[in-house]
């Protein structure tokens, strides 16, 4: 290090080092992303359906029906997506951490994924019983999903099954699990409070369906921890969702 740098290093101080956002911070940043992702999101759905659905102007009650329609939920999805990354990436470079390492992005062996995948066969097998014996609509996508033809297919299915995962994962057990596992609430507050805010989140479905998507989320939690490794949640989520979404049909 030359003189110069040195000179320059006393007078301002020590270099400021890498850290971990605590509690209200990680709060406040997950929500942040989430705000962006409902105004991008929203707002390029307005902007499609107005200019390719029909040119109308939507309020807020017919742009949730909309948003029912599997076509546009997708596509909103895909197209809200960068913002949240986008918000996380800005949070994880201030805090002068690498963005893989600090959500845990690290790609899962192969008997991990195997391990996932059971554990979320066992978590759904509950799930339907319990479903089933409460006469819950549950995870029902909402009350009326409609999906037209392969292109609508086609966005749903990778808006809601590749693109959700990811982007829920990242800010759920990636960003918001590093966060709070490391304040007051430890390893295991951090699975069960992330996993109870993610499914308060789901207003689309009943009471008891935000309970069994809680403890979808507890496994998450599980895996996100147990392999240090946020795509094994992803990937464990995006199982999950293709399955609900293709055994909830008819579409046409």
């Amino acid at each position: 290090m030359s003189d110069l740098e040195n000179a320059g290093r006393s007078a301002t101080g020590a270099a400021p080092q890498p850290r971990t956002w605590d509690f209200a911070e990680t709060l406040l940043v997950a929500l942040l992303a989430t705000l962006a992702f409902m105004l991008t999101g929203g707002g390029a759905l307005k902007f499609l359906v107005f200019h390719f659905g029909g040119g109308e102007a939507l309020s807020a009650t017919e742009l949730q029906e909309v948003w029912l329609q599997g076509r546009w939920q997708g596509t909103g999805t895909i197209l809200g997506a960068p913002a949240v990354i986008l918000v996380l990436w800005i949070a994880i470079r201030m805090a002068r951490r690498g963005f893989s390492e600090y959500l845990a992005l690290n790609w899962p062996s192969g008997g991990e994924i195997v391990r996932a995948l059971f554990l979320m066969a066992i978590v759904l097998t509950v799930e339907m019983v319990l479903l089933s014996i409460a006469g819950s609509r549950g995870y029902k996508p909402g009350p009326d999903l409609i999906v037209r033809g392969s292109a609508g297919m086609l966005a749903m299915l990778i808006g809601s099954c590749i693109v959700a995962p990811i982007v829920e994962e990242f800010v759920v057990r990636g960003f918001m699990y590093r966060g709070w596992s490391q304040s007051f609430l430890g390893p295991n507050g951090a699975i069960v409070l992330a996993s109870a805010l993610w499914a308060l989140g789901h207003v689309q479905y009943d009471l008891f369906g935000r309970f069994n998507v809680f403890l979808a989320g507890l496994a998450f939690g599980h895996l996100r921890a147990s392999g240090n490794s946020t795509w094994l949640a992803v990937i464990a989520h995006s199982a999950m969702n293709t399955f609900i979404y293709l055994s909830v049909g008819p579409y046409v």
